[in-house]
């Protein structure tokens, strides 16, 4: 994913039918697994942080589909370790930031 291009989205169908956009922030391997987090689109200020981990798994014919964490240990695991990775991206560029600030002269 290319950050000079900003985020990447997609559109999941979920098992009603109904479409849903996400906002894709972060992709980890770990155990062997892609795991994926997202962000849905359709988020106010006022609503509570969702994060929306999903695993990729091959299906027969070879596509890869993205499936949710049925156990909730894994599920825990990786939103602990989205947590920490998103915690660290924010961080640093809120330091970048702060450095292009100072960085400014005054005029």
């Amino acid at each position: 994913m290319s950050e000079e291009y900003g985020n990447d989205f997609v559109v999941l169908t979920d098992e009603d039918g109904r479409e849903i956009e996400l906002e894709h922030l972060d992709t980890v391997e770990y155990n062997g697994q892609t795991y994926m987090a997202f962000l849905p689109t359709e988020m106010s200020l006022d609503d509570a942080y969702e994060l929306i981990i999903m695993k990729v798994e091959l299906e027969d014919d070879g596509e890869e589909m993205l499936v949710t964490l049925d156990d909730e240990d894994e599920e825990a695991e990786m939103f602990q370790i989205f947590s920490e990775r998103l915690e660290e991206t924010f961080e640093d560029e809120a330091e970048d930031e702060d450095e292009a600030e100072e960085e400014e002269p005054e005029a």
